[in-house]
Order: C-alpha cells, then structure tokens, then sequence
C-alpha cells in the first residue's frame, strides 16, 4: 500500500472497529515506503525499495485481552483479523495491569517530521548522493562501504473510545566506512535527519576519509584513565543508556540505577554534573518526533535532568495509577544542552588526551551502577598541547554515563547523531571527559 493519508487511514480503521463485539477495541496502523543503496569495496552492491503496512487490533473483555496483526485489507481480511483477537482475548487469562483504552486526547501541532523533499527522493538522487561518497573515496585511495536510506512512514491509532491520532514523516539516513588500501587505517561517519537538506554526503564523507588517513600506523598506549574528547557518535551510545534507563518502575522496584533501599528513588537528587541538561521536545525543529506514543498519550516537552538533578522519570500508565504520579511516557529521542565550542576548540583547549571517533559493541557490566563495556574503533588519536599528534590503537573501555557525567570538563556545540547501536536519535554536543577508563587494548581497527 501507499503512505495512507490522515483521511484515508481514519476510514480504514473506523471499518476495523465497526466489526468488533468486544468490550473495548484498539487499532494501530503503520506503513511506510523506503528506498536504499548499499555499496561496499567502492562499488555499489544493491538497490532496494521496500513499502510495508501492518494493522493490529487489540480486543479487551474485562482484563482479558487479545491481539492479532494483519496486512491484508479487504474487508474479508479486516473482519477476520478482529474475530481472531477477540478469540485470543476468551483465551487470556486476567491482567492484573490491564487498563481501559484511552479517551480522546489533545496533541501539539508543532512537531515537523514530515519533509516533502525527503518524501520526494528519487533513486537518481540517492545515487548521486552514494556517487559523491565513492568519489572521495577512490580520490583518497580508500575503500568505501556505506549505507543510504530514506523513508516515508506515517502511524495511526483509534480505538472505541473516541482515541485517534495521526503522524507521518520523512527520514534519510547515511552511514560509511573508510579503510586505507593496507586496512590498517579507519574512519567513519553517520549522519540522520528528517529533511534531506540537510545530508551533505561529500562533506560528510571527507571527514570519514580524513579519519582513515590519519589513523594508519597507530602507536600503543598503555591502558588506564585518560582525559578524552568523545565526539557524539560516541558519546550517544553511553547517554542513550542513561536517558532511556530512567525508568521509574525499575527504580521503585530496586532493579536500576536510581534505586535506593527500602524502595526509596534518587528522583530529586543531584547526580551529575550541574552542567548537564537533557531533555526532549517533539516539536524541537532539529529533532522532531513523533508527538503521540505508543498506547495514545501526548508528547510533551519534558526535563529529564536539570543542572545534574533528576527531574522526572517515566511512567506506564499502570505504574502511574499504583503510585499515584502523572503518567509521563519515555522520549523517542533526547536532546543534551551544550555549548558553542566546536569540536577544534575543545581539541585546542586540550593539553594531554584521546579523540574518540566511535563507541561499539557496547555490553552492560553492572546495571545497578549503570557500567558498561565497549570498544573504540575508526579514528581515536592522542592530543597533546592542543594537536592531535598521532593516532594510537584501539581500547576496550569499562565505563558508566553516570560517572561520566560526573567528569565533565567541557561541553561543544550539539549535533544530531544516531545510535550505532539501536539506531536512537539524539541532539548531544561533544564532550570533554576526565578520567575515563580504558582497560586493555584491542585489535579493532
């Protein structure tokens, strides 16, 4: 199917609802068209274009629920997919946390996801745009492998308490790898937005090119606690952590890093650094989002950490009512308050230290203290007297956001970047962090 307009997907599911018999019914609808080029040894290896749609239904008797999916829309198929979840919902046992649909709810208009130009990329433009990144590479006599793609998605929930809501949007992402002819140097980029005026795949490619340059013939330092300069590639996969670990029925339940004995929480405490702000906004013009979730509840702007204080948490519905809080949802993404210092700035403010290109392969070690473990990878370089001297081997790092966030020295101006690890989106700044730990080296280039 093509992306339903708000009327069309209206239309549908009110069909879906006039078949149901249950006490409650909830339909959620999702599609989306997305186009893609993938290319590897400086060579594009595929094309693709992938359009998907799926319906869900959610039939409630009492606490009992059922749920049942389907992608197929004619009103044989519509109908069918009720009847089944009804069926699985005489199945069900009660849930004791099962709470009754939503009624209609008020949405902000402000959040901007939908980019008509990135709706309207063609395959020609995203081979021009994989062309400009082959070109540098074989200019630079690297090897190139990358990932372009684009999409055009929209969502849809009603249910049989008068709930609707609609959003649609655009997303371009890019990512490469540069390795030099002995493979011995790497860099690497990633870049996402919702509008496709603002992906420069060339500019973006020529910092990736120059990373892999550089990092040939890296020298070994011993491993132990260094100053470093974490770029926001990779200091998104430690934040994400963090932000989307401020759960609150994991702390009340002892199971979190904000826990405390006799199910007390730090909510209110002061555990980072003052300079450190984090919050999400669905109408924030850089990082727009969606401004309803999943189960209908609005979006709003929410500060998650002010000045070092935990401000709030997030709440299911069913652990707001048990403990009496407002039932805040969890953000779709995150944004971190910097500065206007550029990444050069804070090298050239840096007397000893270590760039850091990119975290991976990111393992928890100790959830209650938030610890975790990973590798450095595709550029990380020593800096002494405000240069970067030389590129030096990669590290394995045993480290916690929370402790992190303690060490701040210095924060540069926020960029956008997306998770390697989960594919989240963040608008973070550089940071400048003392004493972060490496514990050994490793292999990776």
């Amino acid at each position: 199917m093509t992306i339903l307009t708000k009327e069309e997907a209206q239309a549908l599911m009110k069909k879906v609802l006039s078949y149901s018999k249950a006490d409650e019914c909830e339909v959620t609808l999702n599609g989306s068209d997305s186009g893609n080029v993938r290319y590897a040894r400086n060579s594009v290896s595929t094309s693709g274009f992938i359009s998907q749609t799926s319906l869900a239904v959610s039939s409630a008797f009492g606490k009992k629920l059922g749920i049942a999916t389907i992608n197929e829309f004619d009103d044989a198929s519509l109908e069918k997919v009720v009847r089944r979840a009804e069926e699985l919902a005489h199945l069900a046992p009660d849930n004791p946390e099962f709470l009754p649909f939503l009624g209609p709810q008020t949405y902000s208009t402000q959040s901007k996801t939908y980019v008509p130009e990135t709706a309207a990329i063609t395959p020609s433009l995203r081979a021009d745009a994989v062309d400009k990144s082959l070109t540098v590479a074989k200019q630079n006599k690297l090897t190139a492998a990358g990932f372009l793609q684009n999409s055009t998605y929209y969502s849809a929930i009603m249910n049989s308490k008068g709930l609707f809501a609609y959003n649609t949007g655009t997303d371009v992402n890019f990512s490469v790898t540069l390795r030099s002819a002995d493979s011995k140097g790497s860099g690497y980029i990633t870049r996402d937005f919702n509008d496709v005026s603002k992906l420069d795949t060339l500019a973006a490619t020529k910092i990736a090119a120059e990373k892999a340059t550089r990092s040939i013939d890296a020298k070994a330092l011993e491993p132990g606690k260094y100053t470093v300069i974490l770029e926001p590639a990779a200091a998104m996969v430690l934040l994400e952590n963090l932000v989307f670990g401020l759960d609150a029925r994991q702390a009340d339940e002892g199971r979190s890093f904000l826990s405390k004995e006799g199910g007390k929480t730090k909510l209110g405490e002061k555990m980072l650094d003052e300079r450190v702000n984090i919050y999400s906004d669905p109408s924030n013009p850089e990082l727009p989002t969606n401004c309803w979730n999943g189960d209908g509840r609005p979006q709003e702007k929410v500060n998650w950490i002010e000045k070092g204080v935990i401000k709030n948490l997030y709440y299911s519905r069913y652990w707001a009512q048990k403990q009496n809080a407002k039932a805040t949802p969890g953000p779709d993404a995150f944004i971190m308050e910097g500065t206007d210092t550029s990444l050069e700035d804070l090298i050239k403010g840096t007397e000893k230290g270590i760039l850091v290109t990119r975290l991976w392969y990111i393992r928890s070690v100790d959830p209650q203290t938030l610890l975790y473990t990973g590798l450095t990878r595709d550029g990380t370089f020593y800096i002494e007297n405000g240069q970067i001297k030389y590129p030096i081997k990669n590290f394995r790092f045993n480290e916690s956001p929370v402790i992190m966030l303690n060490n701040v020295e210095a924060l540069g101006k926020p960029q956008r970047t997306v998770s390697g690890e989960t594919g989240a989106n963040g608008l973070i700044p550089p940071l400048k962090i003392r004493d972060f730990t490496f514990t050994s080296l490793s292999d990776a280039v």
